[in-house]
């Protein structure tokens, strides 16, 4: 996937600005290999690591123009301009017309670059959904930008300190949300974001934000047919041009653009799975199914735990900060595996359950809300008093559950959603350090779930949940995830179901669509009722799941290479030793839940080694 990288200085720092720029360029392609483009002006340079297809450079008149990504733009009259004179170079004409109407005109997944030197002004943009990423410091009168932290910190003005606040937020979330970073001083733009950089100050606004139109009276029959012509042109776009395969993991998203994946191509799909020796993590025979029935042509890897422990430290160095979502080495597999086919690009389906309503939570959600729809007087007044009251109530199931219920219900949102959060279960002091938490705010990783999901004008519980997913979930999580892993294999990576009209159309469909009662991407299932397999449809949620709870009780290596990384995350202050020291007993308690912190301290562990980067 490469990237983007540059700076602007408004000083009068004198520096080689070719050598400079070269060198912040390096960890850019240190995986695929790719071309850098590079442009070099009196207060500033940019460079762009991609293949021809997804770098643009322009350079005139004291304006350059950078565009990493397949971008294109969403008008005819633009689209027909840029094939005639170069997409850069209708980019820096459009900005000379209309510069702030840039980003509206650009859609797919791109990040965008114009230093306008006479005006002593840059712009920095990011698409939509976020599927690629900028973070950005301002120095003085420098701003430094690029795609990657670590290609950043290669200018001498950045300077790379640790901010224990992004750490806490890591245990919390396992992945540093935006728009902070590991770094302090050092911010990432969001989904949809542009920023502009003059006389010294960044300042940020929304080129574009989710609108749910929550009025649609239409059903399944009336979107259907356009929902299914979208599928097809948004797999045809994500497809031209390169040796495509597909992510298949059996799901109800992969299966769909396995399928139309073939449809569109008109010969079978390659498509690619991963699978683990483990009882209740494989999922392997729903791929087959999937694929057996769009007739693809389907490749299959078994992931082992060896492959587990020679993966860890290259999954945590892709990274520019930590992550700890352990479904990044199966991808990473997976990946791979279609790099060997001789394969340039792959296909995910991420996006789906945050634009349709997929995730197992937002049913979840729907029933708790059913209590806050009560009457206060029934609620407070009778049903609390009676259930809460009620002698020896907690060794009676059904009152136990009942008060379970109504404290969990009674939780305002989106705070519910962390009920079963697994560092508050834990206790921040009881995980973290005195020292550590007085350089952090426990609170702050709740106040940024309420400020994006109040940020949501949508009137209904499913679309402002969507709306807080699309953030935290797809654009913080899994997009990086699958990013990343892809680009430690080499191989590009797209998102049909991120296409912008796919986005505005599912934006347009009524909430009883998405979740209709308890039931999960109601219309989307429905309008692909006869195209996926019925077991497909019905079959639960599950992914490319890693078993390291399972793996880390038998497998020596493993257990090794994690009890080696806690050991060395002792000697940082960050996490207390009884905390480290109980995990192992835990383990024997419940592998799987207590997995995934050994799995998130371990990934923090190894991204500070290999950066060699001590917590300051």
């Amino acid at each position: 996937m490469s990237g983007v990288c540059g700076w602007m200085d408004l000083g009068t720092a004198d520096v080689d600005k070719q050598k400079l720029i070269n060198d912040m360029a390096v960890p850019l392609a240190r995986f695929d290999a790719s071309p850098v483009h590079t442009l070099a002006g009196r207060n500033g340079a940019v460079a762009v690591a991609a293949g021809a297809s997804c770098a643009h450079v322009y350079r005139q008149d004291g304006l350059m123009v950078a565009v990493w990504g397949a971008a294109v733009f969403r008008s005819k009259r633009l689209a027909d301009r840029a094939q005639a004179e170069g997409f850069a170079a209708t980019v820096a004409g459009l900005y000379r017309d209309m510069p702030d109407d840039v980003c509206g005109q650009l859609s797919g997944a791109f990040a965008l670059v114009i230093i306008d030197e006479d005006a002593g002004t840059a712009v920095l943009a990011i698409d939509r959904m976020g599927t690629h990423s900028l973070t950005y410091q301002v120095i003085a009168n420098c701003l430094v930008f690029s795609s990657s932290a670590d290609a950043l910190i290669r200018h001498p003005a950045a300077k790379p300190e640790i901010d224990p606040q992004a750490l806490y937020n890591y245990v919390y979330f396992h992945m540093v949300p935006g728009p902070g970073t590991i770094y302090k001083g050092q911010q990432r733009l969001l989904p949809g974001e542009c920023l502009t950089f003059r006389k010294g100050e960044a300042m940020k606004r929304r080129y574009w934000k989710m609108q749910f139109q929550e009025s649609d009276t239409g059903g399944v029959e009336t979107h259907k047919e356009i929902f299914l012509e979208l599928l097809r042109k948004s797999v045809r776009e994500a497809a031209d041009g390169q040796k495509i395969g597909a992510f298949l993991s059996g799901g109800t998203d992969s299966s769909t653009i396995a399928g139309f994946l073939t449809e569109v191509g008109g010969v079978p799909a390659k498509t690619y799975s991963i699978g683990f020796e483990a009882e209740g993590y494989d999922e392997m025979e729903y791929a087959r199914i999937a694929s057996r029935h769009f007739g693809t042509d389907h490749h299959e890897y078994y992931v082992t735990p060896d492959d587990v422990v020679r993966a860890i430290p290259e999954i945590a160095g892709v990274f520019d900060q930590p992550f700890g979502n352990a479904s990044a080495v199966p991808a990473f597999y997976c990946a791979r595996l279609a790099r060997a086919d001789g394969l340039t690009r792959m296909l995910g389906g991420d996006g789906g359950d945050e634009l349709f309503g997929g995730n197992e939570r937002y049913a979840k959600q729907h029933v708790f809300a059913l209590y806050e729809r009560l009457p206060r007087l029934i609620r407070k007044g009778v049903m609390e008093p009676a259930i809460f009251g009620m002698p020896a109530g907690e060794m009676i199931m059904p009152v136990r559950k009942a008060r379970s219920y109504i404290k969990q219900a009674s939780v305002p949102m989106p705070a519910r959603l962390e009920t079963y959060n697994l560092l508050e279960r834990y206790g921040a002091s009881a995980v973290f350090t005195p020292e550590f938490l007085a350089e952090a705010r426990p609170d702050q990783p709740l106040a940024l779930l309420e400020q994006t999901y109040n940020e949501s004008r949508a009137q209904t519980l499913i679309n402002r949940m969507l709306a807080l997913d699309l953030k935290v979930t797809l654009a913080d999580n899994d997009l990086p995830k699958v990013v990343k892993a892809c680009e430690l294999a080499g191989m590009e990576v797209a998102f049909p179901f991120l296409n912008d009209e796919m986005v505005a159309f599912s934006a347009r469909l009524a909430p009883d669509l998405k979740l209709k009662g308890t039931k999960l991407r109601y219309f989307f299932k429905e309008a692909l009722r006869g195209i996926l397999p019925d077991e497909i449809i019905t079959k639960q949620k599950h992914g490319f799941g890693l078993p390291f709870g399972v793996w880390l009780q038998k497998h020596k290596a493993l257990r090794e290479l994690a009890t080696d990384s806690l050991m060395g995350l002792k000697a940082r202050g960050i996490v207390q030793d009884e905390f480290i020291d109980s995990l192992e007993r835990r383990l024997n308690e419940h592998a799987g839940y207590h997995g995934t912190m050994v799995w998130v301290l371990m990934m923090m562990e190894q991204w500070f080694r290999q950066r060699g980067t001590d917590v300051s």
